[in-house]
């Protein structure tokens, strides 16, 4: 919601995209900006320590992808009775977000070609 909002998406765009009301995105807008003007107080915290934080990071946003990528294989868009506008944002969202993935696994195997490779070998396939 705050990428759409600082691409300059209006409440209307960001409602419609994330399939909710006009009333919640502005809500969460609101929410989401006063959590970022809460002043933070320096870290001081070590390159192992920001090692382990990035990690962490990482793990839990490939985890909520995984469950974001199951709960949309789940729903079967692809075979749910919609009206034109509906299935045509519903495309461009699977392909944009697939782009994303694509550009994402990409660089992990730029930096990685050992793990991906392991895949390759083992025959695991990603793309079932």
């Amino acid at each position: 919601m705050r990428q759409l909002s600082q691409r300059g998406a209006s409440l209307r765009d960001i409602a419609s995209q994330l399939d909710i009301s006009k009333d919640t995105a502005r809500r969460d807008l609101a929410a989401a900006e006063t959590t970022d003007a809460t002043p933070v107080a320096p870290s001081v915290e070590t390159p192992a320590q920001r090692q382990a934080h990035h990690v962490a990071q990482a793990e839990t946003a490939l985890r909520q992808l995984c469950d974001a990528a199951q709960a949309v294989d789940d729903a079967t868009p692809a075979h749910t009775i919609t009206d034109d506008a509906t299935a045509r944002r519903w495309a461009r969202q699977l392909r944009d977000t697939a782009a994303q993935l694509s550009r994402a696994a990409d660089a992990f195997a730029t930096y990685y070609p050992a793990a991906v490779a392991c895949d390759t070998e083992a025959g695991v396939s990603h793309r079932d």
